[in-house]
């Protein structure tokens, strides 16, 4: 199977798109096949992942397919180097009722592909409890492995360290796999 992440975060609004994009660009130019998938029923976001990557993005959706129809369409990763699929709103956010072959949550895709999750957090207005949102997360539903975190709108160097070690408090490893801050912070 081609190595691949979800990218997803603990709600919407985290900068879930732009990681994928910016990260399915990257990969692109740097010379790797890059195959986006989008988590869920969306289709504005399969058209920005076509233009980063070059290559046609195909929605996974475990409410409304089967898993041999997600696993069909994962297929067309498989001529690839990496798979980048982008998850909707929450990581474990999904329908009330059971579909095809899940609720609709980004994690059914990565638990059911095997694909590793790479958090996107927006730790605005927190700091150390950003750590207990990614480890409550990744504790949450055994069949999902998170796999790092991104950290967005990280307000200042002095925030950055703050998050950071509440994460590296109770998590050993590269745990925290990069930060940005918006242009305006100081």
């Amino acid at each position: 199977m081609v190595p691949g992440i979800v990218v997803s975060a603990p709600a919407s609004g985290t900068g879930k798109t732009t990681v994928t994009l910016g990260l399915a660009r990257a990969f692109a130019q740097k010379g790797l096949r890059v195959q986006c998938f989008k988590c869920g029923p969306d289709y504005i976001d399969p058209a920005f992942h076509a233009a980063a990557s070059g290559r046609t993005s195909f929605n996974l959706d475990s409410w409304a397919m089967s898993r041999e129809m997600i696993e069909d369409l994962a297929a067309h990763g498989n001529d690839c180097d990496l798979v980048i699929a982008e998850g909707s709103m929450g990581l474990f956010d999904g329908v009330a009722r059971k579909g095809a072959c899940g609720i609709g949550a980004s994690a059914d895709i990565a638990e059911l592909m095997g694909w590793p999750v790479v958090l996107v957090i927006d730790p605005a207005g927190q700091a150390q409890t950003a750590a207990a949102v990614a480890k409550g997360l990744s504790l949450f539903r055994p069949g999902v492995r998170i796999a790092g975190v991104i950290l967005n709108r990280v307000a200042s160097p002095r925030h950055e360290a703050l998050v950071r070690a509440g994460m590296e408090d109770w998590h050993t490893g590269p745990w925290c796999l990069a930060a940005a801050k918006p242009d305006h912070a100081a």
